[in-house]
């Protein structure tokens, strides 16, 4: 039989290719009871690879009624009218008129973090256009010349701030802070000034995001704007440059670096050196990378982060890094002779010092790196330190003033291995919680006296047991699928009646693809790895009774137990296929 032939054969057939918030889709059954469900319960802290190779996130826009400012936005000496030609070729856009000075519209809100507020405006009887953001201590604002497309007087607790032109007179504006954000406001406005007593701009959709660049704008009504991955949506992730996507399954994880993109925030202090925001395009596509810079003193050119920890407690730490006029950094835990060093021009490693426990290296698009390392900490603090290397472990040299390297996406996380990139702009901690999927089938979907479980999955180096199960929503009656700790072995189990009818297992190693396959049925068990026919028994054993669930962990919803690693493709047939089968079906 054909592998199309042996996958239309299959009771239940899942490989990602479809999901929405709280479910993975499965191509069998067509009536959906074979869909899986899904949870992680945490908005904006996780991330993939997409099939463009960009990391996607989630996103929000903090603001309600974004393009409906006759509703929460309030007026000042300015009237609004509607249905007025918008830059995207609808009739969605707002004549904003100021019927005295210093007319505005304005929304009061509370949002604290890096953010970015954007508007989209165009010249009417006023040519300039004033936002700003009233921040606590500080308000943060920036003129617009709608005419000639420039940036006018700017506050000087801006981050960045941007005008773009994007057709028939309209332009995008926009304005980073770092603060907690009381209102934001529109202004028509004069060169520099908003004391005339009459005027009038088009405004349309309106914008408030975490993040140091303003990204695709986002509807919002009653309730705040949501797009990108949603809170509780499967990953399927691209990594690694794969055509088609895997399920991405992680522990649950914090990211202790309170900014993880804005490197000019007192929390990241620097010698030596300095950071440029929103210098080039990061890994996420969106012109907010820095630029670590070298001045012309003679001696360190470094930045770090001074974060709190736990003593004697193994972490990973990681960053996204892309050449920008100096090849070699040294990246390092600050608290001893840990240290990894790194070309970002040719992506190899150079010197290795200290007890590293791992170190790895991820190629991305457009000349980026994620460039990760594990060590033990020494201190109730842990200071990841990225530090500018003239040549190979040479981190002490006069600077030329202008080279560097971009940055982006720092992360500091307990645990032995680096996960995907958790997203803070807080100036706290964000923690991303463990994937969830479970629920697939009925009893009707599976058949407890034979049958077939194949799995096409990837192992990560996880820290407990993990597993994937065929089960009756108890422990007493499963097929099992258990990657051991670290990955050093995968075992398979037939529990009938609370006891193991079979139980056998083989090596394997963290970040490894397999597939293996458990055929079972009263006298013939068998356990397929790679093509591989490793274990069998043909006694007469018991069999599970009350199958009805798949899920990926020990039981239906069960949090303990969940698989970590990626999941390609999994298969169960109601029939125990051949050996010749399960060996076509595992052949990687």
């Amino acid at each position: 039989m054909s592998l199309v032939s042996l996958y239309d054969a299959a009771s239940l057939w899942m490989t990602p290719s479809g999901a929405e918030d709280g479910k993975l889709f499965s191509e069998l059954p067509t009536d959906g009871s074979g869909d899986f469900t899904f949870s992680r319960g945490s908005n904006l802290a996780a991330t993939r690879v997409g099939p463009t190779g960009l990391i996607e996130k989630g996103r929000e826009n903090l603001l309600l009624q974004s393009n409906n400012f006759n509703t929460t936005w309030i007026t000042s000496s300015v009237s609004v009218t509607s249905g007025q030609s918008g830059y995207d070729g609808t009739n969605d856009a707002w004549l904003l008129t100021k019927t005295a000075a210093s007319g505005r519209l304005y929304q009061n809100l509370s949002a604290s973090g890096v953010l970015t507020f954007s508007v989209y405006m165009k010249a009417n009887a006023s040519t300039w256009g004033l936002i700003q953001v009233d921040g606590s201590p500080n308000d943060a604002y920036v003129y617009v010349d709608l005419q000639n497309g420039t940036t006018g007087a700017t506050s000087s607790v801006n981050i960045v701030e941007g005008i773009e032109d994007v057709g028939n007179g309209w332009y995008r504006v926009s304005i980073s802070i770092n603060d907690t954000a009381t209102r934001v406001r529109v202004y028509p406005a004069e060169t520099n000034s908003a004391s005339a007593t009459s005027g009038s701009i088009y405004i349309q959709d309106a914008q408030l995001e975490l993040g140091l660049a303003a990204t695709d704008y986002i509807e919002s009504g009653a309730t705040t704007g949501k797009a990108g991955l949603l809170e509780d949506e499967p990953r399927l992730d691209y990594s690694g440059g794969a055509t088609c996507p895997s399920l991405l399954l992680e522990p649950s994880r914090t990211q202790l670096i309170r900014q993880s993109e804005y490197f000019n925030d007192a929390t990241w202090t620097k010698v030596g050196s300095s950071v440029t925001p929103n210098a080039t395009t990061s890994p996420d596509g969106t012109i907010n990378a820095g630029k670590l810079v070298e001045d012309t003193s003679t001696g360190g050119h470094q930045i770090q982060s001074i974060t709190s920890a736990s003593n004697s407690t193994i972490y990973t730490t990681s960053v996204f890094v892309k050449y920008a006029g100096r090849e070699w950094i040294r990246f390092t835990d600050a608290q001893s002779s840990n240290r990894i060093h790194f070309n970002t021009l040719t992506g190899v490693f150079g010197t290795i010092s200290g007890t590293v426990i791992d170190y790895n290296k991820t190629a991305l698009e457009n000349g980026w790196y994620k460039l990760s390392f594990t060590t033990t900490s020494v201190a109730a603090a842990y200071t990841p330190r990225i530090a500018l290397s003239e040549a190979d472990n040479d981190v002490v040299y006069t600077g030329d003033g202008t080279s560097g390297i971009y940055i982006w996406g720092a992360q500091l996380e307990a645990g032995s291995y680096p996960t995907s990139y958790i997203p803070n702009h807080s100036g706290g901690s964000v923690t991303r919680g463990a994937d969830l999927a479970t629920g697939a089938g009925t009893s009707s979907t599976f058949n407890d006296s034979e049958g077939v479980l194949f799995i096409d999955l990837k192992t990560t180096k996880n820290a407990s047991p993990a597993q994937i199960t065929l089960n009756d929503g108890t422990y007493s009656n499963r097929i099992i699928f258990e990657v051991r700790p670290d990955a050093a072995f995968i075992k398979a189990f037939v529990n009938s009646e609370g006891s193991n009818a079979y139980e056998t297992s083989v090596s394997s190693a963290p970040n490894t693809n397999y597939k293996v396959a458990i055929k079972y049925s009263a006298n013939d068990i068998a356990f397929f790895v790679n093509g591989v026919k490793e274990a069998f028994t043909t006694t007469t054993t018991a069999m599970p009774t009350g199958l009805a669930d798949l899920s990926y962990t020990g039981k239906e919803n069960d949090g303990a137990l969940r698989f970590t690693g990626n999941v390609k493709q999994t298969l169960v047939f109601n029939e125990a296929l051949s050996d010749a089968e399960c060996i076509k079906l595992t052949t990687l």
